[in-house]
């Protein structure tokens, strides 16, 4: 068996051929063979009708022997063994060296001018067609009539037909065949080809290339997996572009405390830091430590949340106790800054059963978000309500939303499709830009999703929606 695509593909048309070739010369041989065994009877039938016509003559003409030793000399050049038969006498042979080694059949009793045909074998050990016709009344006394056998050359004839039928068969298969066998193999292996010097080219490729789509081409089978490659790649570089935007901003807010956290330490270490000024290195550092734990654990939380809907343990919730809890645990930070954290929870909000920790952790990284991106005074509401998921699913929306400057533009989109966003990308305070990463991931475990958008004329929404029974339960 050839181990490329194209070579069993012209092995199969090939013995296709072959077998069609084969069926169609059998059919042929059995049509064929009849055909030729239909003329020779045909000609046995003409001689005989012949025969008898004479026979009639030369015995009114005279007695039966005189009669049949002129048509012995009659048929003598038509290369065919003739016999004379008169009730149980032996036959009399007229023409022909050969006798038959089986048994004549009976003369027909349908009368004179009747015909009755057989193979039988002969003393030369070849077969020969057989007719027998009778030459008197059904109620002569005597009956009488001839028996013409002839070699019986149907299967060399049929041979020798096919003999000269087959090749021109061949080649029109061949002619026919052969382009479309070649058109067929590389419409299915030229799309393959590419593809996988494509698939090869992937673990080289760099984070930001984007190589074009390959063409859909080839049968509909090829075509479906060339677009799930297209869009499998897409998927990647997408993929590799944000880890090459995580990594880049992982290293500017590890950055920062790692030089506040160095900087103290050495101070520290030298001795420039000294009472006072010892106490508040020592206590910087323990914020910059916090504030690497903290990355660690959001690290941690894409991790765990990109296991699914495996890790969750749902429970019931009741809207109005998810918002009141984390508007109590963020009131110390919004006061200060005098931003009045509200909460609004719709009469059509359902209960849902959800995992509460991912619950909380929704909420707080969208609370973090909004209060993060106020520069001042204003205002942060956490709402829920009644939704509806795209394939028809009950669902509850928890909303976050702010009066501060809003999404850069252009990023909305990406705001949480990707695991670097920044609500500012040119911001450099706090943060690393992977809370709303989470969100989308606790999100989508459940069987849900989280949508951004801006809001007239200042202010940005973060909505999620959640099934009112996750992926867990709904299975």
């Amino acid at each position: 068996m050839p181990r490329s695509l194209g070579g069993r593909l012209a092995l199969t048309l090939t013995v296709t051929a072959l077998a069609v070739l084969l069926a169609v010369g059998g059919a042929l041989f059995v049509v064929l063979r009849e055909l030729h065994r239909d003329a020779a009877f045909g000609r046995l039938h003409a001689v005989g009708t012949t025969l008898l016509a004479q026979l009639g003559t030369r015995v009114v003409q005279g007695s039966v022997q005189d009669a049949l030793d002129s048509l012995r000399e009659q048929v003598g050049e038509l290369s065919l063994v003739v016999l004379f038969v008169a009730g149980d006498r032996d036959p009399v042979l007229l023409a022909g060296n050969a006798r038959p080694a089986e048994a004549l059949p009976p003369l027909p009793v349908g009368g004179r001018g009747t015909f009755d045909d057989a193979t039988l074998r002969f003393d030369d050990g070849g077969s020969w067609t057989v007719t027998v016709v009778a030459a008197t009344a059904p109620a002569a006394l005597v009956p009488r009539g001839f028996v013409l056998a002839a070699p019986d050359q149907g299967g060399a004839a049929t041979l020798g037909d096919l003999a000269r039928t087959i090749p021109l068969v061949a080649l029109v298969v061949l002619v026919v065949g052969g382009p479309l066998a070649w058109v067929l193999a590389r419409s299915t292996t030229g799309p393959l080809r590419r593809l996988a010097a494509a698939t090869a080219s992937i673990p080289g490729a760099g984070h930001g290339a984007e190589a074009p789509p390959l063409p859909e081409e080839g049968p509909s089978e090829v075509r479906e997996l060339t677009g799930r490659f297209n869009a499998m790649t897409g998927e990647l570089v997408r993929t590799r572009r944000a880890e090459t935007e995580l990594l880049a901003n992982l290293r500017h807010d590890l950055r920062t405390p790692l030089t506040v956290i160095g900087g103290f330490a050495q101070a520290l270490v030298d001795g420039t830091a000294q009472g006072e000024a010892a106490v508040r290195a020592a206590r910087a550092i323990a914020d910059e430590t916090a504030r690497l734990e903290g990355l660690v654990d959001e690290l941690g939380a894409i991790a765990r949340a990109g296991e699914g809907a495996a890790s969750l343990r749902p429970e019931e919730l009741r809207p109005a106790d998810v918002l009141t809890a984390a508007a109590t645990r963020f009131a110390p930070r919004a006061q200060p800054a005098g931003i009045a954290l509200e909460t609004e929870v719709a009469p059509d909000a359902p209960t849902f059963a959800a995992d509460r920790l991912a619950v909380d952790r929704i909420v707080g990284n969208l609370l973090e978000n909004a209060l993060r991106a106020q520069a001042g005074p204003g205002r942060v509401l956490v709402a829920a309500r009644a939704a509806t998921l795209p394939d028809g699913r009950r669902a509850v929306a928890l909303v976050v939303s702010d009066d501060g400057p809003g999404f850069a533009p252009g990023v909305v989109a990406q705001s949480v499709n990707e695991r670097s966003f920044r609500v500012d990308p040119a911001r450099t305070g706090p943060g690393s830009g992977l809370g709303l990463a989470i969100v989308r991931e606790l999100a989508r475990a459940h069987g849900g999703d989280a949508t951004a958008e801006n809001l007239a004329p200042r202010g940005a929404r973060v909505s999620v929606v959640l099934p009112v029974v996750p992926a867990t339960l709904a299975e």
